[in-house]
């Protein structure tokens, strides 16, 4: 027992939570990103925290990682020069994919070129069915001769993508046990095992992603548990997964694709563990940081989980947080389009140099900036340590309000209702659009800037709830210290889903099962911390997409659910999903999936010591365009279990500052949320 770290890495800052397993006592830090080295800011950072609450470094148990390191590498194309060797025939899929156009009313906007230029894509003569059986035998001739092209074309990594190898891997992994004898500091990845599902396309683009991140991700990877273990000695470095869950270093430099959606994951599980502190199971996620805005949806406390995403342009099938991210953060950059018209974000003034009122040398107007002008934001951040300049601020954006023809405080107030307008329209995107009464949900807000506008982005929803949790801006960092264990195992299963098929399905449950408890003995994770989930992958017959369904027993969540049961999950989820079901088609699997969860150790939060409801002063607040209004301000670390009060209020802590509207009412619940109902 000892202290647990989640350390999240973001586009402008670091952010730090301490969790002590023996008192439940916490501790929070953030420290400005570094994005040149981001190691250098969770060094720095870790130093600092342990300084500051008095921590001994030795006596940290385990260190969680969420890392953009793998998503700015694709996003910047500085991964590494990667070959791919393919089946005969199918050197040129990487380029056809499926003839979508990435924009629909764009004629001329194309798909990012493959990261595997054409002649680095080598064929092989070789060939399995869609039965799994081998049509054309791999020759020890064909292996040599590939061998030799690559070790000529002097790559760093190579990306193996047969035909139907889900099916029968043998012919990958011969190739592979080749290349990796005659090369062995060539990064090998084949997509039997990055993704060994069907849609030959979809796996062969998300093998050689893995591939192209895989020199870098390793030498970062190497590199940071080289200097956490001189940190931290006695540290368990855990990288976490898109997916929701930590794996080990190792895992990840094998892995790195798995990282892609690292940090807003992270986010979606602290959110989980909010909610369930809260007694609310169904929230929607509203995570603002300083570049972007994220979204999810969680039913009954479990996040939804996406099985294809785009990532930088290129399609990714693994499993994801189900989130929706939007270019609308602290640090959006207001623009005049073509078209004459107003536009906040995608573009980012970031860490370096940041919003204008930072001082460090930007010029551009941000939502900071407008934050701080209409008196939401505080002019001191990071509990003093940072002054902003509304001076600069205004310079900013006076600019804009000289070409409106508006005040510099409507201006602010006209950014500020367009990058809500954006938020809305994703919050649309996972709600709305599938199915979900946006109303039906309590709106968490989290990141540094989420709780600044979660009462706007609530009211336009009609949304009567908003949950601010104790340490909004530091939740990704949080969601890190409770998250769990985890490892997906996936197998091909294409039948039909009846009588006879279950016997099938069993037994591919029960190799799973063997896998994962192999897993959890590698983990080391104790037999009473060990828990199944299986997932059939279902659709209807013709069909081109799946449908992921829980297929645990009801009652003995490690067997397959009965043949009904499974058949009344469909089609309930189909009829959410699609509007309709019918129980005469027949039902097709696809595949099976088990995720095994190693759960994390994670001791109730300790007593607050908030003291009542005192205001610490008032400064006028822009909560309209025409008018400011007097607001109290409060120190969020008063604010004790039990307060209630109703606004208007600024709430200021050391991560984020919480706008509370004239009207809402405001309750800390026994965990410390704040709760506030949005008058109508």
């Amino acid at each position: 027992m000892g202290w647990m770290v989640g350390v999240d890495v973001g586009g402008t800052f670091t952010d730090f939570h301490a969790l002590d397993q023996r008192t439940g006592v916490s501790h929070r830090h953030k420290t400005p990103s570094t994005p040149s080295d981001p190691a250098e800011a969770i060094l720095s950072g870790l130093t600092e925290l342990c300084r500051r609450h008095a921590i001994n470094p030795t006596s940290i148990t385990r260190l969680a990682h969420g890392t953009t390191v793998a998503t700015n590498a694709l996003i910047q194309r500085k991964g590494s020069d990667v070959a791919v060797v393919t089946t005969g025939g199918f050197r040129d899929l990487l380029e056809i994919g499926r003839q979508t156009r990435p924009k629909m009313f764009d004629l001329k906007a194309d798909h990012p070129p493959p990261l595997a230029p054409r002649h680095l894509r080598f064929e092989v003569a070789e060939r399995v069915g869609g039965d799994g059986q081998v049509v054309a035998p791999l020759s020890e001739a064909e292996i040599a001769r590939v061998v030799t092209e690559v070790a000529a074309s002097g790559v760093e990594a190579c990306a193996i993508c047969f035909l139907f190898s889900f099916l029968a891997p043998a012919h990958e992994q011969r190739m592979a046990a080749a290349l990796a004898a005659a090369l062995p500091n060539l990064a090998i990845s084949m997509s039997s095992a990055v993704q060994p599902e069907f849609r030959e396309y979809e796996r062969f683009s998300t093998t050689v992603l893995n591939a192209y991140l895989q020199p870098l991700i390793s030498r970062y990877m190497r590199t940071l548990g080289r200097q956490m273990a001189a940190a931290a000695p006695h540290a368990r470095l855990g990288i976490n997964q898109s997916s929701g869950g930590l794996m080990s270093v190792e895992r990840a430099a094998e892995m790195p694709i798995r990282t892609a959606l690292s940090g807003p994951a992270a986010g979606a599980v602290g959110a989980v563990h909010v909610a369930r502190q809260a007694g609310t199971g169904d929230v929607i996620t509203l995570d603002m940081g300083g570049t972007s805005a994220d979204v999810a949806l969680i039913g009954d406390y479990q996040t939804g989980l996406s099985f294809n995403r785009d990532v930088a342009g290129f399609p990714v099938r693994l499993p994801s947080v189900d989130i929706n991210t939007v270019g609308a953060g602290g640090g959006a950059i207001a623009w005049f389009d073509r078209d004459g018209l107003l536009k906040v974000g995608p573009q980012s003034a970031g860490a370096d140099p940041g919003p204008a009122c930072y001082g460090r040398g930007g010029t551009a107007p941000t939502v900071s900036d407008a934050n701080l002008i209409l008196g939401r934001l505080s002019p001191s951040l990071l509990g003093g340590e940072m002054t902003l300049d509304e001076g600069r601020a205004r310079a900013a954006m006076a600019s804009l309000a000289d070409r409106l023809g508006f005040s510099v405080e409507r201006t602010a107030h006209g950014m500020l209702a367009i990058v809500v307008a954006n938020m809305v329209r994703a919050i649309r995107t996972i709600s709305i659009e599938r199915g979900h009464d946006p109303r039906d949900f309590a709106l968490m807000a989290f990141g540094g800037a989420g709780a600044l506008h979660a009462a706007d982005v609530a009211r336009a929803l009609d949304m009567g709830r908003v949950i601010i949790p104790p340490a909004p801006g530091i939740l990704c960092a949080q969601g890190l210290v409770v998250s769990d264990l985890k490892e997906d195992f996936v197998a091909a299963a294409r039948m039909l889903l009846a009588a006879p098929a279950m016997d099938a399905l069993t037994a591919a449950a029960d190799g799973l099962r063997a896998a994962a408890e192999a897993w959890f003995s590698a983990a080391a994770v104790a037999p009473e911390r060990r828990r199944v989930q299986l997932a059939l992958a279902l659709r209807y017959r013709r069909q081109n997409f799946e449908l992921p369904i829980d297929a645990n027993a009801p009652d003995d969540p490690a067997q397959i659910a009965p043949l009904e049961t499974l058949l009344a999950r469909f089609y309930a989820d189909h009829d959410r999903t699609y509007g309709f079901h019918t129980t005469e088609d027949p039902v097709e699997v696809v595949n099976i999936r088990l995720t095994a969860i190693g759960t994390a150790d994670t001791p109730p939060p300790a007593a607050g010591d908030g003291t009542g409801a005192a205001p610490t002063g008032e400064r006028a607040v822009w909560f309209t365009a025409e008018e400011a209004t007097v607001a109290p301000l409060y120190q969020r670390a008063d604010l004790a279990p039990g307060v209630d009060f109703v606004g208007p209020a600024i709430i200021d802590q050391t991560d984020a500052t919480t706008v509370v509207h004239p009207g809402d009412r405001v309750t800390v619940d026994a965990a410390g949320n704040l709760l506030i109902e949005v008058s109508t």
